[in-house]
């Protein structure tokens, strides 16, 4: 397969593609462009951003195409070469799709390779094309793809062993910054796209740290990661947090000031949650992109494809971010704590957490995680979120049973070594009841009944004695809503105070307000968050408040009878406390408590 790509038109945000089929069917070929992109699990619908497309035969001769559902096309009969000619609408700046302007482009695979039916086993060559005129002069690429005559960095020719290869490695063509590190014994990286002013040594110095991690984990005796080379693809932008995992890289989006900048010796919370985001998607290069779901070992990119099992391959993904950074020594302990503590208050806030065990979230991401309104927070519960802490609870279980001899990293290993080493060779994935055993295996401790009632289940986990044993003490003080409650979440919206979602069976709901109504006098007082806060603060469970509010543009009014607040609105905090067992545990799960301090330029 021949595919050649140009942003032929930056300010229309057009990409052109040709796609060149050696031998098509001779019954018609047909072509299709995927519905999602893996690692983002909602259908995307990428066939809508085709503005035209048009075939041809080997003698250039104008070939009959027809459309045959929305994302799949097929083109007459053909005894030569077929090709065809589209044009793709990049104006989506996130890290799934296509973007392109004067300033950048970039594009996954998923969004504008079409993907020819019945071979997607060929290989594929692509060539990728600068723009044309002085707006784009000195226009870099930067790619994992592998290079095929294009020199490091350069337009030119490309190739991909297959189909799923082409897809798996995104492509950023602009002015970005440059840098790069070694870690795991290969090269490493950071191609920063927008406008920054990021201390890029300092940012190298801390992800070699927290990569080299890592690879420890998986690989403790050869040290050596997955990949020939890795790329961190960062795309900075007034505000902005996401990130999507590929086989040897990531696409990266946050705010600008969430970099470090230079001369910056503190570990800002921006800049934490950036070095997070790109642990979390670096440990993806193991956790889904190698071990994989065995669903997830051959994808059907025009529909669904369900597992339950993405509390493990998300969850356990986002329990292992922060903890490498600490581990890493980017971050201390009282930093990680706090991060830890923010997740569990979180999670507890979520009265979902109730109604969905994270397994059924797992099968619902397409309908329910990804696409979520406002009474989310009252029915689903976080894969990522609770997956996590489902993975902390097995982890501290298994060190506090096995007293530090064994833990979660052991399963880790376990799944790297069984199926993750040699996955491109064997297209093998962990079953959908196979964690247990696994888990068993690896650490001689039989869990199911854990399993069961944490992630299969809508159990609350046993956390408070789990942290307690392996010397973290939780405290519990005054949250910040006061000592009465509304029973809801609320936000400004255009100046006015709006619900976003009305807690179930809490005050507001109680009540008969719902989510999207504003908020306009409380006993007759104009209301703001402000005042209402003040107000809150002044009242008791039980007391009633005359409230009048609007519902799209009509005023009613009701009587609220406030509740206390939820014990899960208590603020937690987390602090290390002493005992020698305690602290055994606590060093072989967090590591030593060596200080975190910026990183110096070399």
């Amino acid at each position: 397969m021949s595919y050649r790509i140009a942003p032929i038109d930056p300010h229309a945000h057009l990409f052109e593609v040709t796609l060149t089929i050696a031998q098509p069917d001779p019954q018609g070929q047909r072509v299709a462009l995927p519905a999602w992109i893996p690692g983002s699990y909602r259908i995307r619908e990428f066939a809508r951003h085709v503005v035209s497309i048009d075939a041809r035969g080997g003698d250039t001769r104008a070939l009959r195409l027809r459309k045959l559902d929305k994302h799949t096309w097929q083109a007459a009969r053909c005894d030569g070469p077929l090709t065809l000619v589209y044009r793709v609408y990049a104006w989506d700046l996130s890290v799934r799709a296509a973007h392109l302007d004067a300033t950048h482009g970039f594009f996954n695979g998923t969004s504008v390779f079409l993907r020819v039916l019945g071979q997607e086993h060929q290989p594929c060559e692509v060539w990728i094309e600068p723009p044309a005129g002085d707006d784009c002069a000195g226009w870099r690429v930067a790619t994992t793809l592998p290079g095929a005559g294009a020199r490091r960095h350069g337009f030119g020719r490309y190739r991909a062993a297959d189909y799923d290869e082409l897809v798996d490695h995104p492509v950023e063509m602009g002015r970005f910054t440059l840098a790069g590190f070694e870690a795991g014994g290969v090269r490493h990286e950071v191609a920063i796209t927008g406008r920054h002013d990021a201390d890029t040594a300092r940012l190298c110095r801390d992800l070699a740290r927290v990569c080299a991690q890592q690879v420890r984990l998986f690989e403790p005796h050869t040290r050596r990661a997955p990949v020939e080379r890795y790329l961190f693809l960062v795309m900075a932008v007034g505000d902005g947090y996401g990130g999507l995992e590929h086989r040897s890289s990531t696409a990266l989006i946050c705010a600008r000031n969430d970099l470090p900048w230079r001369g910056q010796r503190e570990t800002s919370d921006g800049y934490r949650s950036f070095l997070g985001l790109a642990s979390h998607e670096y440990f993806h290069t193991w956790n889904v992109k190698r071990i994989k779901p065995a669903v997830f070992a051959h994808y059907d990119l025009q529909q669904e494809n369900y597992t339950r099992l993405l509390w493990i391959f998300e969850g356990f993904t986002s329990y292992y971010d922060d903890l490498m950074l600490v581990r890493s020594g980017v971050i201390d302990h009282d930093a990680y704590l706090g991060l830890l503590a923010k997740t569990i208050s979180g999670v507890m806030r979520g009265p979902g957490r109730r109604v969905q065990s994270v397994a059924e979230s797992s099968f619902d991401a397409w309908i329910k995680y990804y696409r979520q309104d406002e009474n989310s927070p009252n029915a689903i519960a976080s894969y990522y979120a609770k997956g996590s802490l489902v993975a902390l609870a097995l982890d501290l279980t298994i060190r506090i049973r096995t007293g530090g001899k064994r833990s979660l990293d052991d399963a880790m290993r376990l799944m790297w070594r069984r199926y993750g080493r040699d996955f491109f060779a064997r297209r093998e994935g962990l079953a959908e009841d196979e964690f247990p055993r696994l888990l068993e295996e690896a650490t001689g401790l039989r869990l199911d009944a854990q399993i069961r009632s944490w992630a299969y289940g809508t159990a609350e986990l046993s956390l408070v004695p789990l942290l307690r044993a392996v010397g973290v003490e939780p405290g519990f003080g005054p949250g910040d809503q006061g000592p009465a409650s509304l029973g809801a979440k609320l936000a400004t919206r255009e100046g006015q105070l709006t619900i976003t979602t009305a807690y179930t069976g809490q005050a507001a709901q109680r009540a008969g307000l719902s989510a999207g109504d504003t908020l306009v006098a409380v006993d007759g007082l104009r209301i703001d968050e402000r005042a209402l806060k003040a107000l809150l603060a002044r009242r008791k469970p039980g007391d009633r408040l005359r409230v009048h509010a609007f519902r799209r543009d009509e005023l009613f009014d009701c009587e609220i009878e406030l509740d206390a607040p939820p014990a899960t609105d208590a603020k937690l905090k987390l602090a290390p406390r002493p005992g020698a067992r305690a602290a055994r545990l606590l060093a072989g799960w967090l590591g030593g408590s060596r200080p975190a301090r910026a990183s110096r330029a070399p």
